[in-house]
């Protein structure tokens, strides 16, 4: 049976250098809660990001929500902030099971799947997952944009 994982509104910002979401959403919401925060930001004189590491922080955003979806039951909540020249991508989910790395198959190899906590781990400077009050986890992403 299909989820439906329609679109989060986001909320408004307290500071143009933080986005909130609530509820179901998908990995473009994230995405664009990403680019708006930057782009905000970086309109500061001076203040310039790395284009590829924006891209990592897009990919990393993309891996938090799809895991969350496919792993997690679904996205709960989302939080993306700017401090400094450091993203801080969050996702909540349903689940209080942690995130694991695919064992290798016989020949050494990785199963199909499997490869968006890497992804994760990989570009990210940080990456913290703490458990929820009400249940459910946060995964929590620090990409450096410089």
């Amino acid at each position: 049976m299909p989820m439906d994982h329609g679109t989060a509104a986001l909320g408004a910002p307290d500071h143009p250098d933080r986005l909130h979401g609530d509820g179901p959403c998908r990995p473009a919401d994230v995405r664009s809660a990403v680019r708006s925060v930057v782009c905000a930001c970086c309109r500061t004189p001076g203040v310039r990001y790395d284009d590829a590491a924006l891209s990592d922080a897009l990919l990393v955003a993309s891996e938090l929500t799809t895991n969350a979806i496919l792993h997690g039951g679904g996205v709960t909540e989302f939080d993306v902030g700017l401090d400094g020249r450091t993203l801080h991508v969050s996702v909540c989910d349903q689940s209080d099971r942690l995130p694991v790395l695919r064992e290798l198959d016989e020949r050494g190899r990785r199963r199909a799947g499997g490869r968006g906590w890497p992804i994760v781990c990989r570009l990210s400077e940080d990456v913290r997952v703490a458990d929820l009050p009400s249940g459910g986890k946060r995964i929590t992403a620090v990409v450096p944009l410089a």
